[in-house]
């Protein structure tokens, strides 16, 4: 039956659960698979799309101080709201005139280009003092950071002007434990780290690469997709606590004759006689269009499968397995959770768990789950 305790349920179409107890767990199980190496977070893009100030507020409790993110204007609204001891990174550097803003607000930038070098620098000269930076070297995946030509150039004098904190990179096939191509990252990472300065902390590790070897690890990780609770890599899902369980409101049910065609160019034509229910949840919230036919809702352990095309606010469900009665107007059936996990709804839309949980819409009723209380905001 439909349960409307909870008001930002009886408003909905659908509710995301968060659980920062287990995000927390996640981020110090990484901490202790890292140490002696200190264990960043990466909470770019919305914590990727789970609420930055409620993700990096629960990280900081566990005794997170590093927070990267994507571009400047994320850091300028995440840095007041984290302890005065915490820094936040901004890996995609400053576009030209933001120097000025981030330096005011104490945000570090992760230089990757000699022009975001020279501009920092400039910068630091006109306030006459050496500025905290990221740099970041581009050891073979070919996207951000400097080359080892470009470290000749840049070497004279950097340090009168900028203070490097941290020397970093990104590896391209760290899902891909056995890859040559990470081996041959770490050499080049190392080789062109040395350039710089061998007493320099440095980071090539995410969060597949915490999972890799001890010598990704390096002096800091940058945990991401693990902390949200899916695995980085095959066979650490055991260690991965689940962050994120959501679930679709039923808003009718209906049954259909054989012969009935269900949904946008009736992909979907009934055999038999079957009972659908359809649910709140489509496109727009973030859940995949080429899902419909090939994904499913759950309700307890009984498998739902999704008929017809996803639409973008709703989509169909197969409940012919269940008694009637069993599922109601108002009731909500599962979409991530303990039946099906975020990985698989990744693989059924053949994509990446990533792009799951960045999608996910605005729409939803989201309750943050902590050892003590659970904080609700109406999406």
């Amino acid at each position: 039956m439909a349960n409307f305790e909870d008001p930002a349920d009886a408003l909905a179409g659908g509710r995301l659960t968060i659980d920062l107890a287990a995000l927390r767990a996640n981020y110090r199980m990484i901490a202790d698979r890292a140490a002696p190496a200190r264990a960043a977070a990466v909470v770019k893009a919305d914590a990727y799309g789970l609420g930055a100030e409620q993700v990096a507020g629960a990280l900081a409790q566990a005794g997170c101080r590093d927070f990267f993110v994507a571009v400047i204007t994320e850091a300028l609204e995440l840095a007041p709201k984290l302890p005065t001891d915490a820094r936040v990174y901004v890996l995609n550097g400053l576009p030209p005139g933001a120097e000025a803003t981030c330096a005011a607000a104490g945000v570090v930038p992760v230089l990757n280009s000699l022009s975001q070098v020279s501009r920092w620098r400039a910068e630091a000269r006109r306030r006459g003092v050496r500025l905290p930076a990221v740099i970041q070297v581009d050891s073979g995946m070919s996207r951000l950071g400097l080359a080892a030509s470009d470290i000749d150039q840049m070497a004279p004098g950097l340090t009168d002007d900028v203070e490097v904190v941290l020397m970093m990179s990104h590896l391209a096939c760290g899902d891909t434990p056995g890859a040559a191509a990470n081996q041959e990252q770490l050499a080049r990472f190392e080789a062109l780290a040395d350039l710089i300065g061998p007493q320099i902390p440095r980071s090539l590790a995410n969060s597949a690469g915490v999972f890799i070897a001890p010598e990704f690890r390096q002096d800091l990780v940058r945990p991401g997709l693990a902390l949200y609770g899916a695995a980085p890599i095959e066979g650490a899902a055991s260690r991965v606590r689940p962050v994120v369980r959501l679930e679709a409101r039923v808003i009718q049910l209906r049954t259909i004759e054989a012969g009935a065609g269900v949904g946008y160019g009736l992909t979907y034509v009934a055999l038999a006689r079957r009972r659908l229910a359809t649910v709140s949840v489509g496109y727009a919230d973030g859940w995949p269009r080429r899902l419909g036919g090939r994904a499913a809702a759950y309700l307890g352990d009984v498998r739902l499968p999704i008929v017809g095309r996803v639409s973008m606010d709703s989509m169909t469900l197969d409940v012919s397995a269940l008694t009637e009665g069993m599922l109601n107007e108002g009731d909500f059936v599962e979409l991530i959770g303990p039946r099906q996990s975020l990985e698989a709804v990744a693989s059924a839309a053949e994509t990446i768990a990533y792009e799951i949980l960045t999608g996910l819409g605005r729409r939803f009723a989201r309750t943050y789950l902590t050892q003590e209380a659970r904080v609700e905001i109406d999406a």
